[in-house]
């Protein structure tokens, strides 16, 4: 929970949605008061984190309609690390490719990927899974309901 722990004002938020696998990323956006929407972008849109007048927060995030469900839970994620840590920084909405990216530092589209890691697939969860017998990453990624290729890169295993 590296990353987590710089943000120490939504900690305890965050742990609540992180009791059960997989984590409901939507209610926990909600719960920190941004809505999300699922939209059809240009196809090499992923997400979107932008100013919205009708969300609690005054922020909104959007994940492309067309991806997969475990690739728009990372996308929401994600979209989620940059309202945590950067959104004080930001100067216009941001819209992230299917290589998150955004046009932001490199640094911090790294670190939106580490909150979304350290959101959908939480060490505890992660060893709970494992002590009832779910060993593989496919079967970790199936329960946590992310990809393989993300729970490798979570468990350091070179992909």
């Amino acid at each position: 929970m590296a990353v987590l722990e710089r943000v120490s004002e939504y900690t305890d938020v965050i742990r609540r949605f992180q009791t059960e696998a997989p984590v409901n990323v939507v209610a926990l956006s909600k719960a920190l008061g941004l809505r999300v929407f699922s939209e059809s972008f240009a196809q090499n849109i992923s997400g979107k984190l932008y100013r919205d007048s009708g969300s609690t927060a005054g922020w909104s995030i959007s994940v492309q309609s067309g991806e997969p469900s475990y690739r728009q839970r990372f996308t929401i994620a994600h979209e989620l690390g940059h309202f945590v840590l950067h959104r004080d920084g930001l100067t216009r909405d941001l819209e992230d490719d299917t290589f998150y990216r955004s046009g932001l530092p490199h640094w911090q589209e790294t670190e939106a990927n580490a909150f979304a890691a350290d959101v959908l697939m939480p060490w505890n969860l992660i060893r709970e899974l494992t002590d009832a017998g779910v060993l593989t990453p496919a079967g970790l990624a199936n329960a946590l309901e992310v990809s393989v290729t993300a729970m490798n890169i979570r468990l350091g295993i070179p992909t």
